[in-house]
């Protein structure tokens, strides 16, 4: 049973606050999934088709580690994205900031630095 003068919510303008927090994230974290994928679509651009073979063979290797590198980072800011907007639904549903174990609030200072976080520090240690 929780004691009344302990609060479970945060206020509209706690919640406004997270929301332009996490709508700036989204917004950086969209610009540089596009990055990715402007720099995947783009053919190469060094140019290397009069070099010899076994350099074309060497370079088109290491083009191929490049490209899987970045679709896992593609794969992993779509997955941040994802995150940032279920957090920003659990705003408008005003259950944000709940911690999902413990059903205590989420400090602020967590949330600012990681706001689509649903574990409060106790919670994310005990998974330890």
């Amino acid at each position: 049973m929780k004691q009344e003068h302990e609060k479970n919510r945060y206020s509209e303008a706690e919640l406004q606050e997270f929301k332009d927090i996490i709508l700036e994230k989204l917004r950086i974290a969209k610009e540089e999934l596009n990055n990715l994928a402007s720099s995947l679509s783009s053919p190469n651009a060094n140019g290397t088709d009069d070099t010899a073979g076994t350099y074309k063979t060497l370079e088109d290797g290491s083009a191929t580690l490049e490209k899987e590198s970045i679709n896992q980072l593609a794969a992993r800011q779509k997955k941040f994205i994802e995150q940032l907007e279920a957090a920003l639904v659990r705003i408008q549903n005003k259950t944000y900031g709940v911690c999902r174990e413990t059903g205590k609030l989420i400090q602020k200072e967590r949330l600012r630095a990681v706001p689509h976080t649903t574990l409060s520090m106790e919670a994310k240690m005990k998974q330890y």
